[in-house]
């Protein structure tokens, strides 16, 4: 039987293959400054000597660069989605930055309205997770985000099963400390609209912390808990879930070997954990090679690859119709 998974940390950004990026340009009548195929691939892949999640992000330029219309965006969303379920995903929720598409003059509702419409166009279960980002002087366009979360958020009593379910904080995670967005997290528990927030992963425990502080309701990625006993039996006691990412935790040194991937560690404790590819194209892979990857690593269970999945229901941000839907499938 076909394996199924569920895919809780997909940035649409690190999801454009080349053939997404030939269709999206083609769409757009962009000229791709590239010879040939390979030169493509190179300018959407991580290289296999990157030293840090900055030289990671580099990576995001050209794919950010075809995500600036209306049509792209959409055409974009739709065709990952497309993408994924060939490889197995019955579930996703995909995150972007609508900040980070308006370089054609977009506004950042039209940028959400945009990738709503292209979620309509396949049948494959997905929502929106709306990223706010680590930056220096984007204050006010971080709470922008949020408020247009509220206003576009589904949940139970919505008459609609998909869309925009929460937010997060992503980007330069060591040059711009979680600490420095409490207003932004302040905001959004104000407004009751959930969050999952990236940490533990180019910064320490005390990241993980502050994110638990401010009320995540998971962890993108999360690893460096490993470091700090209390904070991990706290994940524990909360029923916080990790998002994790083994093969791009190994590009961006956030582990320097997979020996190092405390996922045995976490499951041992009783936290929460998810398997998921974070960024598909630019590190790769696909769920599939993810758990083929710690299973193979860490003698993950048939029992155990059955939580894993459970646990990616639980802890989506799904309405619970979806939820039950998706424990029938597995």
């Amino acid at each position: 039987m076909k394996k199924r998974y569920i895919e809780l940390h997909l940035h649409l950004d690190g999801a454009i293959t080349p053939d997404i990026a030939k269709d999206l340009a083609a769409l757009q009548k962009i000229k791709l400054p590239y010879k040939d195929e390979r030169e493509l691939e190179k300018a959407l892949m991580v290289s296999k000597d990157c030293r840090s999640l900055n030289e990671f992000l580099e990576c995001f330029k050209l794919p950010c660069s075809l995500l600036q219309t209306k049509e792209g965006i959409a055409r974009a969303v739709y065709l990952v989605q497309e993408n994924i379920k060939r490889q197995g995903v019955v579930y996703a929720e995909i995150r972007f930055a609508p900040q980070l598409h308006m370089d054609k003059g977009l506004t950042m509702r039209e940028v959400i309205e945009s990738a709503l419409d292209g979620l309509k166009k396949s049948d494959l279960k997905c929502n929106l997770i709306l990223c706010c980002m680590r930056m220096a002087d984007n204050k006010e366009q971080n709470l922008e985000t949020v408020k247009l979360a509220k206003e576009y958020l589904i949940n139970e009593e919505s008459n609609k099963d998909y869309g925009v379910v929460a937010l997060d904080l992503a980007g330069a995670e060591a040059l711009y400390k979680t600490e420095q967005f409490i207003d932004v997290f302040k905001l959004a528990t104000e407004l009751n609209v959930p969050f999952t927030i990236h940490a533990g992963e180019a910064d320490g425990a005390e990241s993980v912390k502050k994110a638990v502080q401010f009320g995540a309701k998971r962890i993108g990625h999360g690893v460096r808990s490993v470091e700090n006993l209390a904070l991990m039996k706290a994940l524990s006691e909360k029923k916080i879930c990790l998002e994790m990412c083994p093969t791009s935790n190994l590009q961006t040194k956030a582990i320097e070997k997979i020996e190092d991937f405390p996922i045995r560690e976490f499951m041992k404790l009783g936290i929460p954990v998810t398997i998921n590819t974070d960024d598909m194209a630019i590190c790769g892979t696909d769920m599939g090679h993810e758990m083929n990857l710690i299973r193979n690593k860490f003698d993950i269970t048939d029992n155990e690859e059955s939580e894993i999945y459970a646990n990616a229901v639980r802890y989506s941000f799904a309405k619970n119709k979806i939820k039950k839907q998706l424990m029938e499938v597995q």
